[in-house]
């Protein structure tokens, strides 16, 4: 019932004190309620901006999607480390990139886009391979 409830004092609101203020306690983001390390308040402006109909937007909808953006960068940079590893190398580059992305059939389907410097995947076609000359084994019978 709405008598149960106790109204704002107002020599708080007076004092300048807010809720999180009065009591010491630090104000904790949506990205470390959700876990994340990408930005959820950022990400829910962002799909705010871009929706037509007057801004609404679930703010479920920017954990989720802030999930995701994350989840597939660790993916693309995992994939670009082992790539470095093998080439002994101590950085990340393009390069890494391209042949992280191109080597996952999966992350080849959704990366549709040119990696600048990130160069060719390495193929050559097997019709242009040379053959291997096999040894004609004499034959027992002779007719």
């Amino acid at each position: 019932r709405l008598e149960s409830r106790q109204p704002a004092r107002s020599s708080d609101m007076a004092a300048g004190k807010s809720k999180s203020g009065a009591s010491g306690t630090r104000k904790v983001t949506r990205s470390a309620r959700a876990g994340l390390q990408f930005p959820v308040g950022r990400m829910h402006r962002y799909l705010k901006e871009r929706q037509p109909s007057g801004g609404r937007v679930s703010s479920t909808a920017a954990v989720y999607a802030a999930a995701v953006l994350e989840y597939l960068t660790a993916e693309v940079i995992e994939l670009a480390g082992n790539a470095c590893k093998e080439m002994e190398a101590k950085r990340l580059t393009p390069r890494h990139l391209q042949l992280a992305v191109r080597g996952d059939e999966e992350l080849d389907a959704l990366i549709k886009a040119t990696i600048a410097g990130g160069g060719v995947v390495p193929h050559i076609h097997k019709t242009l391979l040379k053959k291997s000359k096999k040894k004609k084994r004499p034959s027992s019978q002779s007719q």
